[in-house]
């Protein structure tokens, strides 16, 4: 069983989306999907909950948590997502930089578009990785 993680900063929003999309899309047979960040916050986004609600993914239940060694911790890849300087990083791990606007501040319809690229860089990922 292959691990992936996806994480950012607070874990409250794009790395939400994208784990959340690869867990609908990959093989669970094969890998499954981490969600994690390194300063959590204390929920998911209501945007980003209301966006993926709308393509039918029930986000309530999620919550923020660390990415802590013990998560990464015999991890195939960590995908972060454009944070910059306060992005990720794991010593070993492959790792992979998805340049994504943070929704946090953005308007529901540019939101919408940060959730179709995720969902399109998930279904590349899962082909690349050959997943599905």
């Amino acid at each position: 069983m292959q691990t992936y993680i996806f994480a950012c900063v607070h874990n409250a929003g794009r790395s939400q989306m994208a784990a959340a999309f690869f867990k609908q899309l990959a093989n669970p047979q094969k890998a499954q999907a981490v969600s994690a960040g390194t300063e959590p916050g204390p929920r998911v986004h209501p945007v980003v909950l209301g966006v993926m609600h709308e393509v039918g993914l029930d986000l309530s239940h999620a919550q923020p948590q660390l990415l802590t060694e013990e998560l990464s911790r015999n991890a195939t890849l960590l995908v972060t997502m454009g944070c910059g300087e306060k992005c990720p990083y794991v010593p070993g791990l492959r790792r992979d930089d998805w340049p994504l606007r943070d929704p946090k501040e953005l308007p529901i319809e540019e939101v919408r578009k940060v959730r179709d690229e995720i969902k399109q860089r998930i279904e590349d990922l899962i082909s690349r990785e050959q997943l599905s």
